[in-house]
């Protein structure tokens, strides 16, 4: 049975506390004359340690404010004053340390969020860890509760800056999610970013213009990753989003028919991109050196295939010279030169796989043939204009 001295009452000084002998057993409590509640535990070790006591809804409760001397009498006091504030309050300090030790990081939470919620309902999860290992990580260990509004604020404007308005409401609607799609300790706390203001930010038409197709071609063909340049090369000819060309099955591929059959696009539905000469001349190479994988750009990851071509595109742009150039650019470039060579906006939404509820009606009654055109005479309008300019010659005759 642990023995323990009779409680001690006196003024707390440093040079008192300091000469305080230990008991030669179990622990001693001195009392301070001048704030009701507080003592110091002495340990028989010589441990010296603050505790605020007081009866919390009729139970005892002792609450460790920190060891002396590391923490002051005149902090230990006003920690003391604090907690008997908090108590008479109706709050229980001890149940909410405990709550706290027991809370979620954020790393813990994104973890959540990514497997109850992002990798069952999008296809485009990837990108929300690409975005939680760049901006993030640093937030891993914090408790939710200690992560501020104002630090979600202070981040959005940071990544705004470098990075621009899209990257950044991108990312705080990233933060957005992980708390309203978390457990619901986590949802039924206000969400840190509400309130916090988004860019305003300007629809996107950038795309390749005729002058920059000579430059970015060149560039593209002396890219010295074969497998990545294939991807960017068929990733501009067929229009497709790049999730979709990265994760491409040579089960999924007709060459003989020219078509690709993806089971499921963005929007949920199933889509028929047709393949342009260029694209299977391009395929038909892979193909006779492929090794048995199952994908069309492999990779020795866990995906099995090529996730990120960020090295090689970078590359590219500055060859071309075209540092504001997007890799969904390459998309939006098959669709303005099929508006270009005069196709109807409901044929591109079709080779697009766009969806819209007013489109969709008319794109159900379309067949493929238009949509082979179209692809056919852009890709070929813009393979035309990447070629260097030669020199017509001149018959005097």
């Amino acid at each position: 049975m642990t023995s323990r001295t009779a409680p001690k009452k006196i003024n707390f000084t440093k040079p008192q506390l300091a000469a305080l002998e230990p008991p030669i057993r179990g622990r001693g409590y001195h009392y301070d004359a001048r704030t009701p509640g507080l003592l110091l535990c002495v340990t028989s070790n010589g441990t010296k340690t603050f505790y605020y006591y007081r009866r919390v809804k009729g139970r005892p409760k002792r609450i460790q404010i920190g060891r002396f001397p590391d923490v002051s009498i005149e902090q230990a006091r006003r920690r003391a004053a604090k907690l008997a504030g908090e108590i008479a309050d109706g709050r229980d300090p001890q149940q909410e340390r405990k709550a706290a030790r027991a809370e979620m990081t954020f790393g813990e939470l994104f973890d959540y969020f990514l497997e109850h919620h992002a990798k069952i309902h999008k296809r485009s999860w990837r990108e929300d860890v690409a975005q939680y290992k760049r901006y993030l990580k640093t937030f891993a260990s914090r408790r939710v509760s200690t992560i501020t509004p104002d630090e979600w604020a202070a981040l959005h404007q940071r990544v705004g800056k470098k990075n621009g308005p899209y990257a950044a409401n991108r990312l705080l609607a990233l933060v957005s999610a992980t708390h309203s799609k978390g457990p619901q300790a986590i949802r039924t706390k206000p969400n840190p970013t509400r309130g916090i203001t988004r860019f305003r930010e300007k629809s996107r038409d950038r795309f390749l213009q005729p002058d920059e197709l000579p430059r970015f071609f060149e560039a593209l063909d002396a890219e010295p990753n074969e497998t990545l340049r294939d991807f960017l090369w068929i990733l501009l000819l067929t229009g497709a989003r790049r999730a979709n060309v990265l994760a491409m099955r040579w089960e999924q591929l007709h060459i003989s028919r020219a078509e690709w059959a993806l089971p499921e696009t963005k929007n949920g539905e199933s889509q028929i991109i047709h393949l342009t000469p260029k694209v299977i001349e391009i395929l038909q190479r892979r193909q006779e050196t492929n090794d048995g994988s199952d994908w069309v750009f492999p990779s020795y990851g866990k995906t099995g295939h090529v996730v990120e071509p960020k090295a090689a595109w970078d590359r590219i742009r500055k060859d071309a010279g075209l540092p504001d150039l997007r890799l969904h650019d390459l998309r939006r470039t098959l669709g303005s030169w099929q508006a270009a060579t005069g196709t109807s906006l409901p044929i591109i939404g079709k080779s697009l796989g766009h969806k819209s509820q007013a489109a969709t009606a008319v794109y159900a009654r379309l067949n493929l043939d238009p949509v082979r055109e179209s692809v056919d005479r852009a890709t070929e309008a813009m393979l035309a204009a990447g070629k260097p300019n030669q020199e017509e010659g001149v018959n005097d005759e």
